[in-house]
């Protein structure tokens, strides 16, 4: 998959869950999906990836991390209800990453 099409994604899946976190919670959605598009776009580890919590680096600041975490608990779960194909697509691809990274790491260890 092209980085250009992953941060896509990236960025669709965690504005959708935004989203739906802010559907049933006070606030204002475009402040932090603006704030997570900027984080995506510059990410100089999207091409290794697969989510932000296994990411060495937390590029975001303390308080937005915080919220976004709070927003990934809530609507994670009900994602799958409201776009599944979208939460599979995004499984599949974490689960290709991490095939890639055990079969360069074995070819290592030999």
């Amino acid at each position: 998959m092209k980085i250009e099409d992953k941060r896509e994604h990236e960025i669709r899946l965690v504005s959708e869950m935004i989203e739906l976190y802010y559907r049933s919670h006070e606030g204002d959605p475009e402040r932090l999906i603006e704030y997570a598009k900027k984080r995506i776009l510059v990410c100089p580890f999207m091409e290794q990836k697969t989510f932000c919590s296994a990411c060495q680096v937390h590029c975001y600041q303390k308080e937005m991390r915080e919220e976004i975490r709070k927003v990934m608990r809530y609507s994670g779960p009900r994602l799958i209800f409201r776009h599944p194909l979208l939460v599979f697509k995004h499984g599949y691809i974490s689960m290709k990453e991490n095939w890639k990274k055990k079969k360069v790491k074995k070819r290592g260890n030999v």
